[in-house]
């Protein structure tokens, strides 16, 4: 049973992370290689099937636990985003996959014996504008054959199935810019035609970019029904944005501990150059926005778990979040002097790895666009 924080869910993911310290993030950070031990070992302790009902093997907890094992990850200096996703992309199989497509699958996502990694949305020319994907899935018979790219397909190297949105009607023959878009469940060991290239960024993200020659997919792997797919998708990015909150969260919390036991040892002039009101108020301020952003995570997982429409929550918790992991990133490394540059205090790496979360899942600008029109009423800006 678990405390309303969690807590005993806290300490044991904190007691997991003890094995895997900076060196370890540090030299596959080095070598832009996935973390295949830090994954199994998550794998085996059942924290990746936390969201996985019990009757198909899994923990069959809240949502509110699964942002605490993330946030637990990143805080300890660990990076979920090796593996985050098979949490939140459940959600699409669970609410609206059928009975035969949950037990051949989820049963063996929760033993760790299939990875569902992979989340093949964005295409090179329609970035974040989902309705206008080009990548097509033509029924055949008995099965679709795909035929498209997808860019920013992170984990597709280190995963057995791709959760796939393709179009199935083209754009012209649909009533809304949102139909005619359909999701399937893509086993990329047996797959033929599907091409996967890495792409080297700023941090080790295991990304890549994935080409579709003709691949075909079973029919009976579609989820749901045909053209409701940005639906089902839509469904479970709130889960999505909350969950990459609760990561940033446990990323600020890490660099201000960093920056404040620095501040507290570094001796310069004298004194403790914590001393300085120039480098603690920062902290200070730093602090104060991760607790305010913390909240705004909490009252978003509140609603989630309610039922409750909680887009608006999801989307300033992400952004919340984001920015006060951003700023502690700043501080941190601003606290540190030029060691903060230096490999081995673990700083640089952790401030290039959350400022992707100025960006992805989604931008900044987009949350303030939804918050705009959807919260506020102001006309569409896009």
């Amino acid at each position: 049973m678990t405390t309303p924080d969690h807590e005993d869910v806290r300490v044991a993911v904190r007691k997991l992370c003890e094995k895997f310290p900076g060196e370890y993030w540090r030299a596959l950070d080095r070598d832009r290689a996935y973390p295949q031990e830090f994954v199994a070992a998550l794998t085996e302790s059942g924290f990746l099937a936390a969201l996985i009902p019990e009757d198909f093997g899994g923990a069959g907890l809240k949502l509110s636990a699964a942002a605490a094992i993330l946030e637990e990850i990143h805080r300890a200096g660990g990076n979920g985003g090796a593996c985050h996703a098979q949490m939140y992309m459940m959600g699409t199989l669970l609410r609206h996959g059928s009975d035969a497509q949950k037990q051949r699958y989820l049963p063996q996502i929760a033993a760790g014996s299939v990875r569902l990694q992979a989340f093949g949305v964005t295409e090179p020319t329609s970035g974040t504008d989902t309705t206008s994907i080009r990548t097509f899935a033509a029924r055949d018979g008995d099965s679709y054959v795909v035929n498209g790219q997808k860019v920013w397909t992170s984990r597709a190297e280190h995963s057995d199935l791709m959760l796939l949105l393709a179009r199935t009607t083209p754009p012209e023959q649909v009533a809304k810019r949102g139909d005619g878009l359909s999701v399937f469940i893509l086993d990329m060991r047996t797959a033929v035609g599907l091409t996967i290239r890495p792409i080297r960024t700023m941090m080790n993200h295991a990304t890549t970019e994935v080409f579709f020659d003709n691949t075909r997919i079973p029919s009976e792997n579609l989820i749901g029904e045909e053209g409701r797919g940005l639906r089902y998708i839509l469904s479970g990015m709130n889960a999505e944005r909350i969950l990459i909150a609760a990561e940033c969260v446990g990323d600020a919390k890490w660099l201000i501990d960093k920056a404040t036991t620095y501040a507290r040892d570094r001796v310069v002039f004298g004194r403790p150059i914590g001393q300085n009101q120039g480098i603690q108020f920062p902290i200070a301020r730093a602090y104060a926005n991760v607790r305010a952003a913390e909240l705004m995570v909490r009252e978003a997982c509140r609603l989630f778990e309610a039922g409750e429409n909680c887009g608006a929550e999801a989307n300033m918790a992400k952004m919340l979040a984001a920015d006060a992991s951003n700023e502690a990133a700043n501080v941190c490394l601003q606290t540190h002097g030029g060691f903060g540059f230096a490999e081995d205090f673990d700083v640089e790496r952790k401030f290039r790895e959350t400022r992707l979360y100025q960006v992805a899942p989604i931008s900044t600008n987009l949350i303030l666009a939804y918050l705009a029109e959807h919260v506020l009423g102001l006309p569409r800006s896009y």
